[in-house]
């Protein structure tokens, strides 16, 4: 594909803007709340804004919208910069705050009210209500939109310096309570609020509102292109409008695009916020919540993350992705750069009954298997084993090439070996097996011709390192949860599982961090929270295959049907 087929639809704004020279230089930014963690629909916002300045050697501002300063804290702004930097990207010297433009943006309300395009309404918030009519209905004027300019004046100066109530006034453009456009409705620009911003302190007791605050901020830092998500588009009429009547030095374009929306998952910051505070689960950095906090914790790669967004691709229309898109993502990556270990989740004990009592055998095993370069270790046999009670079926159809009864399997890296008798306890469950081994049939020697059909993962139980595995699901049955009228009646009940698995000795200093594919089970990683030498803790970051992938495809075509 050319360089020119690729581009999407702002990367050929970008370009034309370029090419024509109405720009030298492309500047953009991104400019979060603080008032949550980060998540998976912010990734592409964040890589389309850093990565449009990185091609055309712009830069980007990292801009907190620190407006609302009841919903925000420095433990947000926190979250929010190491997660940019874990994603791979650099604002430089270009960390700003809409706190920063306060005195601006106040002289830009005072613009306003001098050229009577604003006024302060001593409406209470029902009435406003009221008075702003329908999607069928035009509103009505307030009956203060006539107060004198010197009046508003007087008002909008006693407002800031903290002399009413909250509630009690507000700032709002006068533009048309009949337009079509609600947003153009005579829109609030300023509220009280006496609050204790975590930026300024009390410094101020009135706040601007966010397309105030957004629209002018862009112009102040010299934004060529205000890249936005969809639900803004409504409000481009507003920020033109700001534009228009305050005619900044310099006047920034913004675009939208539609939102990126992953299956199985919420993106919204008030139904995350709830499943933290219910304790559904154990926080904003829980691995199975859709935030980068969470991801990064789960060992998703930041890479990984990085290309999904760019295979969502950047468009108008609004999408739902299968969740089976972003795990193929990990697979791919995580397949190439993961060495190998061997660890039992469900572990089954095996006693092989020929075999020395005191012997140990070190079974040379590859740590890659496209990749000799990575080298190989060294994994203890010995008479006492661990397999997955998955590998042993007693009742076993006829094309079940794992263990079974008088059935032979290959242990991997190591022998054939053959089930000769089954141990159950009083509540007949199996709890150990007796099996035989063939000593002619190491693996890499060469000396049987004997071939089985099945080969199994084990770990030697004298040798076996403790861990406790979580095993993360989707946090939601439905595909599309946002739509269920109450969110929690989709909750997936088995979307972690704990296990107490066996593990090979190499990774009881398994670093944090560090992913590595379990043979045959998934790939996994230490819990950067809990894990410890003492205590170990392990994430599954994805199974080897998509158990999930057709029933995913059936759901995606009934919602796009409904």
């Amino acid at each position: 594909m050319s360089e020119i087929e690729s581009r999407d639809f702002i990367r050929q704004i970008i370009h034309d803007d370029l090419e024509s020279g109405k720009h030298e230089h492309i500047v953009t930014r991104f400019p979060p709340e603080p008032n949550g963690y980060l998540h998976i629909g912010h990734v592409m916002s964040i890589c389309l804004n850093f990565g449009i300045s990185e091609e055309t050697s712009g830069w980007t501002y990292l801009r907190f919208d620190d407006t609302n300063p009841s919903r925000e804290s420095e433990e947000y702004v926190a979250a929010i910069e190491r997660d940019l930097c874990w994603l791979g990207f650099d604002w430089g010297d270009r960390l700003t705050h809409a706190s920063d433009y306060f005195e601006r943006l106040y002289a830009a309300a005072v613009t306003l009210v001098e050229a009577d395009l604003a006024y302060v309404d001593s409406l209470s918030a029902d009435e406003i209500r009221e008075y702003r009519g329908t999607l069928t209905k035009p509103g009505r004027n307030s009956p203060h939109r006539d107060r004198s300019a010197e009046e508003n004046l007087n008002l909008l100066e006693r407002m800031r310096n903290g002399e009413f109530a909250e509630g009690e006034y507000l700032l709002r453009a006068k533009i048309d309570m009949s337009s079509p456009n609600m947003n153009l409705r005579d829109p609030a620009l300023y509220r009280i609020r006496h609050v204790t911003h975590q930026h300024t302190g009390d410094t101020w007791s009135i706040y601007p509102m966010y397309d105030f605050a957004h629209t002018m901020s862009d112009a102040f830092e010299g934004i060529t292109h205000s890249l936005c998500t969809l639900e803004f588009e409504d409000h481009r009429p507003l920020y033109n409008w700001f534009l228009d009547q305050l005619k900044p030095s310099h006047r920034p374009r913004q675009i939208e695009f539609s939102r990126l929306n992953l299956a199985y998952a919420i993106t919204s910051k008030r139904k995350l916020s709830a499943l933290v505070e219910e304790g559904i689960v154990e926080g904003w950095n829980d691995p199975r919540m859709p935030t980068i906090a969470g991801m990064r914790r789960r060992g998703y790669p930041a890479a990984a993350l990085r290309e999904f967004v760019k295979r969502g691709g950047v468009t108008k229309k609004n999408k739902l992705i299968e969740m089976g898109v972003l795990e193929n993502c990990m697979r791919e990556n995580l397949g190439d750069e993961s060495e190998r270990r061997m660890a039992v989740l469900r572990p089954l004990k095996v006693v092989l009954t020929n075999y020395p009592d005191e012997k140990v055998e070190m079974m040379e095993a590859m740590n890659h298997p496209g990749r000799p370069e990575m080298g190989t270790r060294e994994l203890p046999f010995s008479k006492e084993l661990w397999i997955e009670q998955d590998d042993f079926m007693e009742d076993a159809p006829r094309k079940f090439f794992r263990l079974k009864p008088g059935g032979e399997v290959r242990l991997r890296f190591g022998y054939i070996i053959r089930c000769d008798d089954v141990i159950k306890n009083d509540a007949g469950d199996v709890v150990e097996l007796r099996c035989s081994y063939d000593p002619d049939t190491r693996s890499g020697t060469g000396s049987s011709d004997r071939k089985v059909k099945g080969t199994i993962h084990w770990v030697s139980s004298e040798h076996a390192v403790d861990a406790s595995v979580r095993l993360y699901d989707r946090l939601f049955t439905e595909v599309n949860p946002n739509s269920a009228e109450d969110f929690h009646a989709v909750l997936n009940a088995g979307s972690l599982e704990t296990v107490s698995a066996k593990l090979e000795p190499s990774l009881a200093e398994l670093k944090p961090e560090t992913a590595v594919q379990f043979e045959r089970l998934g790939y996994f990683c230490t819990d950067s929270e809990e894990h410890s030498v003492d205590a170990r803790v392990i994430n599954r970051i994805v199974t080897l295959r998509d158990s999930w992938s057709k029933l995913e495809k059936q759901a995606m075509q009934q919602q796009g049907k409904t």
